[in-house]
């Protein structure tokens, strides 16, 4: 497992969101670059998008969940075309960024 890693649950159906694009960004003065894309799986998870060993530097990064795509398969009007969870990198430990999803809501936390 990666040292970071995240997953959706769509809360409208009950059941994790599979099949959406997250892009992982870092911080660079005002810009982001992106570092990596992934898929989630059918469990609504990305455990694997890094190298086990790579540990991130410190620093700002920023996961891109690509929810409007992902409420388009269910012909559903999502308020939010796209979630941004902007979050602090401080040290070598495992960080967990679940994101609870509705069209009209969300919510995040640092989970374990």
């Amino acid at each position: 497992m990666s040292q970071l890693t995240t997953h959706i649950l769509d809360t409208t159906h009950g059941q994790p969101a599979g099949g959406v694009l997250i892009v992982l960004y870092q911080q660079h003065n005002n810009d982001w670059k992106e570092i990596v894309r992934g898929i989630t799986n059918q469990d609504g998870r990305i455990n694997d998008w890094l190298p086990k060993e790579e540990v991130l530097p410190e620093g700002q990064y920023k996961l891109k969940f690509e929810t409007g795509d992902y409420y388009k398969q269910f012909m559903i009007a999502s308020f939010y075309p796209f979630v941004e969870v902007i979050f602090s990198i401080t040290d070598g430990s495992h960080y967990h960024v679940p994101l609870l999803l509705n069209p009209f809501g969300y919510s995040t936390y640092r989970g374990s």
